[in-house]
């Protein structure tokens, strides 16, 4: 019989720490003694401070990240009633949705129940199992009750989606339309064609943004909503209008917004043309929109069109809500999900709108026009920064309006959390990020004439993490922002060919650098024509903080002007690059990846030190593996041998560094292998996580090889060594390398005051 540890049966069942948001992680259950302490005996220890605490069920279950996808079937999108089995692949569908875009896990429950009562009274008696309810499917009017008589009885965040992620995604398009037309929610008058519970939440939620009463008109399938009809419920009633309107046709008179909830092709284009100038229509029928889009896009020069669509633009579609209002509601362990948490999505969502569109989501869709107008509302449901925008918005309105259990009181840590959730381990670069952004540098970018670098400028100064320079030509440069609809408005840009005294004075002192190195004034004045060589010498009279260039040339060709211009810190012989390599492990460091082919022992000394202070600078003990393809000694030749010097100076030199080798790549990473094989090592107990190459040709291919293979991310090259900071980029680096490189660069300069990375 195996006796189980109070503490251990605890530990083994606890998910998150209090006051913490954690990733639940995997159980091993390879050992008698773990399924000792998964099941029985164990399990009665987590089960007995339950009994005494209810909430402890929080600390040792998964219920405060479970939650319950639950629908009778009776209102399936595009399929109506076909009841609970037919309705299941959607409600299957729907966890794998959550999980996806949010790290939640689901149950999906299909009940073959259409009575209200007793409906509500089986979700209600689910109320322990779950960490929130999304209801999904239900008729109307029966949704409206069993929601409103949920949300009264039980204590865990509650929402029905139909209604409320469609009226939260539809309401932040809706404000984003009506800032591009100018137009007041307040003054607007609008068309509600169809009432739903989709359509009643929506306008509820319209009004509660500003909207008012008296300037909308609703349709059912009967016609419009007026007082002497007496067949409204309760819901419909709220909408009835007074006005001297009894058609569809006549409705859409001078109207500026029409919504459609409705059904298929019931909107034809001779009732568009009578709508306000930059009408608005957000038809959201589905599969089949209220108007077709082509139609109605050709039909009005300035229409502003949403759908349901994804083959359109401006899709309305509930995944930019859902998993993420009850991932903040959550992760606050919030009682409901009230109409402030509503309101603050709905705000998140019109605002990341507006910001630059990151690469990766110009990769997913294929479309680097992308940008905040009448073609893009509300954000893409792949942009992977909805989670750290909509869920800390609902969090904090949670907070803000009292239903909040839990608060969240490091905002930061709560960021990497939600990335982590999803898999995105930003941990390092979030860290960088943070740090740029206290005191943002000016950064000179000698390839201003490209879109990607012109994009990147824009990011970095709307984030604030840089004040860019542009150099380049400046008619192209302004074509380019033109065409692209960037905002750079105020933004200096300087073409080298007009700026004749600068120039001059420049090449002036560039003839004083290098006039004993062969260098003549006229070759000065010419090589101060080349953009590299003019943001280096701004760089180095300290007009610009950090220079960023390589986009477009080879390496070697971009690092000389700065070399010659700026130099190298004091102390160095040789300038060296490294790579990051992000993965969910831990971020690892090449070196050198770039610049020395094939350097010598001593070279190599210099390398590691190099490379161990700059890792360092990103908040990591570096952990050094000098590479080979032996282990200590094994196979004798120039490399092995190199490599084995190396270390030796190496640790004379920088005796606390912790370091090895030679050693083969596997053998510097897997820490079993060094236990079992060479457990002399310094680095048997833990791995390496910076890896020294013998040769260029070495560093480049493993890092080029893992760049092409994926799995992870790649940051750099990041070059060190240099007096001041000139940071280059990779030939045809994406938008996101940039902005990485450009933060780094930032973070550098800042360094640099005291001391260079």
């Amino acid at each position: 019989m195996i006796k189980v540890n109070k503490q251990d049966a605890l530990n083994y069942h606890m998910e998150g720490k209090p006051g913490k948001i954690e990733v639940v992680p995997t159980k091993m259950l390879s050992t008698q003694l773990d399924l000792a302490l998964a099941y029985s005996p164990g399990v009665a220890e987590p089960c007995k401070e339950i009994a005494a605490d209810k909430d402890n069920v929080y600390k040792y279950t998964a219920k405060g990240n479970l939650v319950g996808v639950i629908s009778n079937g009776t209102a399936v999108l595009g399929l109506g009633n076909i009841g609970p089995d037919a309705s299941k692949p959607v409600m299957e569908g729907k966890g794998v949705l959550f999980k996806k875009f949010a790290g939640i896990d689901v149950f999906d429950i299909e009940i073959d129940c259409t009575d209200p009562e007793e409906f509500i009274r089986i979700v209600k008696s689910l109320e322990p199992t779950f960490g929130g309810i999304n209801l999904e499917d239900i008729k109307a009017p029966e949704s409206f009750k069993i929601e409103n008589a949920l949300k009264e009885q039980m204590n865990i965040p509650l929402m029905h989606d139909d209604q409320h992620g469609t009226a939260i995604i539809s309401s932040a398009a809706l404000l984003n339309a009506l800032e591009l037309t100018g137009k007041k929610i307040g003054k607007i008058k609008m068309v509600i064609n169809g009432a739903g519970a989709a359509a009643i939440a929506c306008t509820k939620l319209y009004v509660a943004l500003g909207a008012k009463l008296d300037n909308i008109v609703m349709f059912d399938k009967d016609g419009i909503i007026r007082p002497e009809r007496n067949d409204l419920d309760i819901y419909r009633a709220q909408f009835v209008t007074t006005r001297k309107i009894n058609t569809l046709a006549e409705a859409m008179e001078g109207a500026d917004v029409f919504i459609g909830l409705s059904a298929a092709n019931v909107l034809p284009p001779e009732l568009v043309n009578r709508m306000a100038p930059d009408p608005i229509i957000f038809a959201l029928a589905n599969p089949d929109p209220e108007i077709d889009y082509d139609v109605a896009m050709a039909t009005r020069e300035d229409l502003i069109m949403a759908t349901g669509r994804s083959d359109h633009p401006n899709q309305v579609n509930n995944v930019l809500g859902f998993p993420y209002i009850f991932r903040g509601a959550l992760d606050v362990r919030a009682t409901e999900i009230n109409e402030a948490m509503k309101l603050a999505a709905v705000h998140a969502l019109a605002t990341l709108a507006k910001e630059p569109v990151p690469d990766l989501v110009l990769k997913a869709y294929g479309d680097n026009s992308i940008n905040f107008g009448r073609f893009y509302l509300i954000p893409k449901p792949l942009d992977p920064r909805l989670i750290t925008t909509v869920s800390p918005a609902v969090a904090r309105a949670a907070m803000e309006s009292g239903v909040a259990r839990r608060p969240i009181t490091n905002w930061e840590a709560y960021e990497l959390e939600l990335q982590e959730r999803i898999g995105i381990d930003q941990k390092l670069m979030t860290r960088i990020t943070n740090q740029a952004k206290k005191a943002p540098k000016t950064v000179v970018f000698a390839e201003a004439d490209h879109f990607k670098i012109l994009k990147a400028a824009q990011m970095v100064r709307e984030q604030r993490i840089a004040n860019p320079i542009l150099l380049g030509n400046r008619s192209r440069i302004e074509t380019i922002i033109r065409e692209n609809h960037l905002d750079l408005e105020g933004v200096t840009i300087i073409d080298t060919f007009e700026e004749d005294t600068r120039r001059e004075e420049y090449a002036q002192m560039l003839f004083n650098k290098r006039q004993r190195k062969g260098l003549t004034l006229f070759d000065s004045r010419r090589l101060m024509r080349d953009r590299n060589y003019f943001g280096s010498m701004m760089v180095e009279t300290g007009e610009a903080d950090a220079l960023i260039s390589g986009l477009t040339r080879d390496y070697s060709k971009t690092i000389l002007p700065a070399l010659q211009v700026i130099g190298v810190e004091e102390g160095v012989n040789k300038v060296a690059g490294m790579y990051i390599i992000l993965n969910k492990k831990e971020p690892y460091f090449f070196a050198d990846t770039t610049v020395n082919v094939n350097p010598t022992a001593d070279e190599l000394v210099d390398i590691i030190g190099l490379t161990a202070r700059t890792v360092r600078f990103f908040d990591t003990e570096p952990r050094v593996a000098m590479l080979s393809f032996s282990n200590f000694g094994s196979v004798r030749g120039e490399i092995p041998d190199k490599g084995a010097e190396a270390v030796r100076k190496a640790k004379q030199r920088y005796p606390n560094l912790l370091l090895d080798g030679e050693m083969q790549a596997n053998t510097a990473l897997n820490r079993d292998l060094l236990r079992e094989n060479y457990p002399f090592s310094e680095l048997a107990e833990k791995g390496a996580n910076t890896l020294i190459f013998p040769t260029l040709t070495a560093g480049n291919i493993a890092y080029k090889i893992l760049q092409e293979m994926g799995g992870a991310e790649t940051i750099g090259p990041v070059l060190m060594g240099m007096r001041k900071p000139v940071h280059i980029l990779q030939l045809g680096s994406s938008i996101r390398d940039i902005v990485n490189m450009v933060t780094i660069a930032v973070v550098d300069a800042q360094n640099h005051t005291n001391q260079n990375i």
